[in-house]
């Protein structure tokens, strides 16, 4: 499984499908901001991490082009990351409640942690196209990691992605991941994303959260216990699937 984890990540590292997204992923890479003005950034799409033998897969919309696009790791050097990795720490799913960068240490514990689109978008804003581009590295990805059985949604994005990826699964919708993916079956009627939305179907179950960026941290719109009460609920659903 991790060779074939290591496969995957060097084939989304290389991908350049969108050309919105690769312009402006290398652009903010060039024109840093004066913070990291001497640091050398990533700049390029991002692979998933965490353990391979996870249960629970935290899903975000797109890596912060100042934050992960600098990093090189998922929700990493920024205040979303600092919000998120807390509190999977307070859950017994990071050994740490920090994430600096991607070679600090950082070990996640039946957790992996991704993004419905791998490139860092204008304004944090991805479109649909681009979100189905991105769909197949997804796809590859959980047919990797065999025991996840939770996904947790960040925002309703990540919602909107996670049925869409559910369905590829459930249908073979997504065949060869060079390709963009054609439109994914999705439930009708279609759930709705809330804070601590529930649904599923077949192997898993989709968990809603709202996003940790500043615009809901810092307003109040999730706090600490929120998001606690959705990761243990997913450490739960995770038990009890596993039973």
């Amino acid at each position: 499984m991790s060779e074939d984890l290591d496969i995957l990540r060097r084939d989304v590292v290389e991908c350049r499908r969108c050309p919105r997204l690769v312009a402006w992923r290398e652009q903010s890479a060039r024109e840093r901001k004066a913070a990291f003005a001497d640091q050398t950034y990533w700049g390029r799409p991002l692979p998933g991490f965490g353990d391979p033998r996870a249960r629970v897969l935290v899903l975000g919309l797109a890596p912060a082009a100042h934050g992960a696009n600098r990093t090189g790791r998922m929700f990493t050097g920024d205040r979303s990351g600092d919000f998120l990795y807390a509190a999977m720490w307070r859950a017994g799913l990071a050994d740490r409640p920090t994430s600096t960068a991607r070679d600090d240490g950082l070990r996640l514990r039946d957790a992996w942690v991704t993004a419905a689109v791998r490139c860092a978008p204008p304004a944090n804003k991805p479109t649909p196209t681009e979100r189905d581009a991105c769909l197949p590295w997804s796809v590859r990805e959980l047919e990797l990691l065999r025991r996840v059985s939770v996904i947790v949604c960040l925002g309703a994005f990540a919602w909107d992605a996670a049925l869409r990826l559910n369905g590829a699964l459930a249908t073979g919708g997504v065949g060869d991941s060079s390709q963009s993916a054609p439109a994914a079956s999705l439930p009708r009627p279609r759930p709705r994303f809330a804070h601590g939305a529930e649904y599923e179907s077949g192997r898993y179950t989709l968990l809603g959260c709202y996003h940790p960026s500043q615009q809901n941290t810092f307003t109040g719109r999730l706090t600490e216990p929120m998001i606690d009460a959705v990761l243990a609920r997913a450490r739960v659903l995770a038990d009890r699937r596993r039973g």
